[in-house]
């Protein structure tokens, strides 16, 4: 665990930039959508206007069909996302969630979204940052990011998942030791540990990501990852035999889409496939 250097609950600055309706862009390329939280100068922390724009852009993820995979960032090289902005998002003597106060839907608060998503992390994860980490199925690290729950050390309850997704993504203790003390995490532990799948560079994060999200709208059929994704993630509240009826439900719709024929057929003409997500 890494002591905590400084306070991120202290009251963070707005620029002129950060008062654009900007403080969320989105690119989409070649199925690719690449989801970057625009403010660094308050360490790309969540306001109300950002929680609202990201609520907005994981429904056009979900919904928008030319996208089949997610990649989630924050700008510059300090911050992935130093969590909520409690100056903006929790009015004083009212300490609550501002995800459900406002009626957001976000990745790690209820909304289901099939399509991989992959996180790549520079910088500070902390807070809201770390239960979106957790909301993400593969996640690239700088090799100076840190990871951490701090709303204890606040008097506050780490809601969004955190008590929920984090104990069973981390070892009991590591878990227990990150909600209870608000102790952090290096990029090094965080990999041992398993909350991470790697460590590059700063510079190269992205780069990382994107090189991972190529492979998943190149290499694999949009429709069969986001079967694999649904039936692990509901298999995590049910039954091995009801886990594997939704497996099988999954598997069976599957095999009757287009892309389940042009696999075995590319294969069979030793061709890389043209998956076209129908």
């Amino acid at each position: 665990m890494v002591t905590p250097k400084q306070d991120f609950m202290k009251e963070l600055i707005m620029t002129n930039e950060e008062m654009t309706d900007s403080t969320v862009t989105m690119k989409i390329s070649e199925h690719i959508a690449t989801i970057t939280i625009n403010r660094p100068r308050a360490m790309n922390a969540l306001d109300p206007e950002t929680l609202q724009q990201l609520a907005k852009i994981w429904l056009e993820v979900r919904d928008n069909d030319d996208i089949w995979v997610a990649i989630v960032t924050g700008e510059g090289e300090k911050s992935f996302c130093a969590g909520s902005d409690l100056k903006k998002t929790i009015p004083q003597g009212n300490q609550s969630n501002p995800f459900q106060s406002q009626g957001l839907l976000q990745i790690d608060n209820g909304l289901e979204l099939w399509k991989p998503v992959i996180a790549a992390v520079r910088g500070y994860c902390l807070g809201a940052g770390m239960t979106l980490l957790s909301a993400c199925d593969i996640r690239v690290a700088s090799d100076d990011s840190t990871f951490g729950l701090p709303e204890v050390q606040r008097g506050i309850v780490p809601t969004l998942g955190a008590t929920q997704r984090l104990p069973k993504q981390l070892p009991w203790a590591i878990a227990m030791e990150v909600l209870l003390l608000g102790d952090k995490l290096t990029a090094q532990q965080a990999l041992q540990y398993g909350l991470i799948n790697r460590i590059v560079k700063s510079k190269d994060v992205v780069t990382e990501a994107e090189n991972i999200a190529r492979r998943l709208t190149n290499e694999v059929a949009p429709l069969t990852s986001r079967a694999i994704k649904e039936a692990a993630v509901r298999s995590q509240s049910v039954g091995i035999t009801e886990g594997l009826r939704i497996e099988a439900l999954l598997s069976r719709h599957v095999r009757n889409t287009e892309d389940a024929k042009e696999g075995p057929k590319a294969f069979a003409e030793k061709r890389a496939p043209v998956y076209k997500g129908r």
